[in-house]
């Protein structure tokens, strides 16, 4: 972890497959301390999916940084960035393919999703998840 404040946790796993693991278990961490363990496991999930995706196509670190919502009702922001300035693109996965759906599947269960060119370099793919009143 590189950095923690208040209401904003920030993370930088290298571009290695056992950062899928890391990057799930910080996020679960961080939002059972922040009392959100209700969005722990979906919140999980699709940064599993999103830091999988970057482990794909981009070398170098990658990002996870989790925005804690200022009231309930309101919205938790989740990114996930890599070096790699290339907008992820859905695709529609056959019933046999064994990837291709991490996209759909953050589109289906955010409130809403997006992609935004990074501060430097690279990209970053964000999603809200609503946070039970």
């Amino acid at each position: 972890m590189i950095d923690t404040e208040g209401d904003c946790a920030d993370w930088s796993f290298p571009a290695e497959p056992g950062a899928v693991r890391a990057a799930r278990a910080a996020v679960r961490g961080r939002l059972c301390d922040w009392g959100l363990a209700s969005l722990a496991d979906i919140a999980a999930l699709l940064v599993s999916e999103l830091v999988t995706n970057s482990l794909r196509h981009a070398t170098g670190p990658i990002g996870v940084r989790l925005v804690r919502p200022v009231r309930l009702g309101d919205v938790l922001l989740v990114e996930v960035s890599d070096p790699l300035p290339d907008p992820p693109r859905e695709r529609v996965a056959h019933l046999e393919d064994e990837s291709g759906r991490g996209l759909q599947l953050v589109a289906l269960s955010s409130r809403r999703w997006g992609t935004r060119p990074g501060r430097n370099t690279g990209k970053t793919v964000w999603f809200e998840l609503a946070v039970p009143e």
